[in-house]
């Protein structure tokens, strides 16, 4: 007890009073899963300022067996931030952009940089960086790197991990590997970087990236069609895609009880449309030509789908503001749902031809598991990423309702199985989701990524309790 309390001391000299917090209430806002499922302890936060003084908080735990939870933005949905003891390590400190290089397309920056900075930094620069999600304004890089975290942009951009060149990572030993590698090509064996991304903290830390970079978008065109349907959404997706190819970047979908619940709980969202309708799909092409004919494109599959009948209306944005409220409707349903009571929450993928069909069989699975269930269903539909969320009947009781999290989950993960799907497609697997892992994945995948993780971490000192139980 006694060295680990001089090794506590040593790590407070390292980081400094600016990089330490060890009161209750200091302590307290990382202690908390962003959705209150999960709660931890730990002895202190440690934030520390540098790759270098990482690297010796790491060092130092190691040689302790201190358990180190990575925490960066702690925007997560599976409490895989959550600590289990020991101590925090908080990237917030490491938040310099290192370098920007226009030419090669590319951005050197620290894992605290918040998303919404690196955004602008790289507009600045007459580029873009494509990833967005709703918690850009107060997510951190390296835990979008950790998470392999998706949003609205990965149907023409990729996830993270399609995004990131080189990464920079102090290993569960307290090395620093420097793989901060601007090449689009650089065949030299194992490409290491993809262990860490995605790797949710489990196998080092990540401290800073190379990201890519992207043309500037000069042309903007978003629409909000209404169908009868989700194969008439399917339906239109493919005929957008054929006739738009890579200047299509988002194609979401949205039921009816979504937008109405986004309609009664979330100030500024407007329907644009005089009469309901089922189903939604949101629309956006972009190009880095001013002069693409996005909006000509975009009302000619259109006009051809309201004449074949798959589409019962359609709104094409007439400025910059109008896009921006059609995207609203879509960004508020997660926040309205939390005003309709408790949510059973599923991130889901599926092939996207398998989406009609998984949405019919689990539909009539959880309306007979709890009877008056609202489904509201929505989501990335253009890469087969659906938030297939249960909002509690509305004479239900909370506890009640939320106790059936894990048995209905079983379910929909055995027909997820059937067709080719995933239980996870962006949220991670944290604590939330590890007996569903152990359960969806092969024993031979499940030893070899546990045969990794011990190979850089014998002594479970990373995120231990995450991904896998021990």
């Amino acid at each position: 007890m006694n060295k680990k309390i001089n090794v506590i001391e040593a790590i407070r000299e390292v980081v400094g009073p600016a990089g330490w917090i060890d009161d209750d209430d200091g302590k307290e806002p990382y202690l908390k899963e962003s959705r209150g499922l999960f709660r931890g302890d730990c002895a202190a936060v440690v934030r520390p300022a540098s790759t270098a003084e990482t690297a010796e908080v790491v060092r130092l735990c190691a040689k302790a067996r201190i358990p180190i939870t990575p925490q960066g933005g702690n925007t997560g949905h599976v409490g895989g931030g959550v600590p289990n003891g020991g101590i925090i390590l908080c990237t917030g400190r490491m938040n310099r952009i290192r370098a920007i290089d226009p030419l090669n397309h590319t951005m050197t920056v620290e894992a605290g940089c918040i998303l919404a900075n690196l955004q602008k930094a790289a507009s600045d620069a007459d580029c873009l960086f494509p990833l967005s999600m709703a918690s850009e304004g107060s997510c951190q890089i390296g835990g979008n790197l950790s998470s392999n975290a998706g949003g609205i942009a990965v149907l023409r951009y990729g996830n993270t991990r399609e995004l990131v060149m080189g990464v920079e990572v102090v290993l569960p030993d307290g090395r620093i590997w420097d793989g901060l590698r601007g090449l689009r090509k650089d065949n030299t064996g194992y490409d290491l970087k993809h262990l860490f991304v995605g790797a949710e903290g489990t196998l080092g830390i990540i401290t800073a990236a190379v990201l890519k970079l992207f043309p500037l978008p000069r042309a903007r065109e978003t629409a909000l069609a209404a169908a009868p349907d989700l194969d008439s959404i399917l339906e239109l997706f493919k005929r957008v895609r054929d006739r738009a190819g890579d200047t299509l970047t988002g194609f979401e979908m949205m039921p009816r009880i979504g937008v109405e619940f986004a309609l009664r709980h979330m100030p500024g969202v407007i329907d644009p449309f005089a009469e309901a309708h089922a189903h939604y799909a949101l629309i956006e092409l972009t190009s880095p030509r001013p002069d693409d004919p996005l909006r000509a494109t975009l009302e000619t599959v259109l006009a051809e789908a309201l004449e074949t009948g798959f589409v019962d209306d359609a709104v094409v944005a007439t400025s910059e503001t109008q896009c921006d409220q059609l995207w609203r409707i879509r960004e508020s349903i997660p926040e309205a749902q939390k005003h309709e009571g408790a949510s059973i929450k599923n991130d889901i993928s599926v092939p996207i031809s398998r989406i009609a069909e998984f949405m019919a069989r689990a539909r009539e699975l959880v309306e007979h598991e709890i009877p008056g269930v609202r489904l509201c269903a929505f989501g990335h539909v253009g890469d087969g990423n659906i938030h297939f969320n249960l909002t509690q009947p509305l004479d239900a009781e909370r506890e009640e309702f939320v106790a059936k999290w894990q048995p209905i989950n079983r379910k929909v993960n055995a027909l997820l199985a059937e067709l080719g799907g995933s239980i996870s497609a962006e949220h991670g697997i944290g604590r939330l989701k590890m007996d569903q892992l152990a359960e969806f994945r092969s024993d031979v995948e499940l030893d070899v990524m546990q045969r990794i993780k011990r190979a850089l971490d014998p002594d479970n000192v990373m995120n231990p309790g995450k991904l896998f139980k021990s």
